[in-house]
């Protein structure tokens, strides 16, 4: 392998973030990947975030809003996914936030209604088999328990 010079490297991480938002978790293994030592990986990811190419926040209030109104993951889904990345508690607080209560009902409507839909059989297999699927997506009971007498 060769050998590349710190700007080399600084130079690939900055194209690395600027094809879509990255946490730090996700630089520092790519970094760790390229055998790149701590020292070097510090400086690196200091110049990353003062050129704006790393911003946890950014990073943690996109992964919300992709994850939700792309996905349709459920809040219980997300924050498991952000913690993975090791973003701070009181910064997934704020990046849940992203999430509007209006929006977040009107698709634990539609998941349920949608998969109600597909589904053959009595009333309690469809509750069964429509449980388990919100679980899967990350939606708490407590969120949609009124909904399935409703919809189904």
């Amino acid at each position: 392998m060769a050998y590349k010079s710190i700007d080399e490297i600084k130079r690939q991480m900055e194209r690395y973030c600027a094809y879509q938002e990255r946490s730090h978790f996700q630089v520092e293994k790519k970094l760790r990947d390229l055998g790149v030592i701590p020292e070097v990986l510090d400086h690196i990811v200091v110049h990353l975030i003062q050129e704006n190419f790393l911003n946890e926040e950014r990073f943690a209030r996109g992964y919300v809003r992709g994850k939700f109104y792309q996905n349709k993951w459920g809040k219980i889904k997300i924050i498991q996914g952000l913690k993975h990345h090791r973003i701070h508690q009181k910064l997934i607080e704020k990046a849940i936030t992203e999430i509007d209560e209006d929006d977040y009902l009107k698709t634990l409507h539609q998941l349920i209604e949608k998969k109600c839909n597909r589904l053959t059989g009595g009333f309690k297999q469809k509750k069964a088999k429509i449980i388990r699927y919100l679980y899967q997506k990350g939606y708490a009971y407590s969120e949609y328990a009124g909904l399935l007498k409703e919809n189904c």
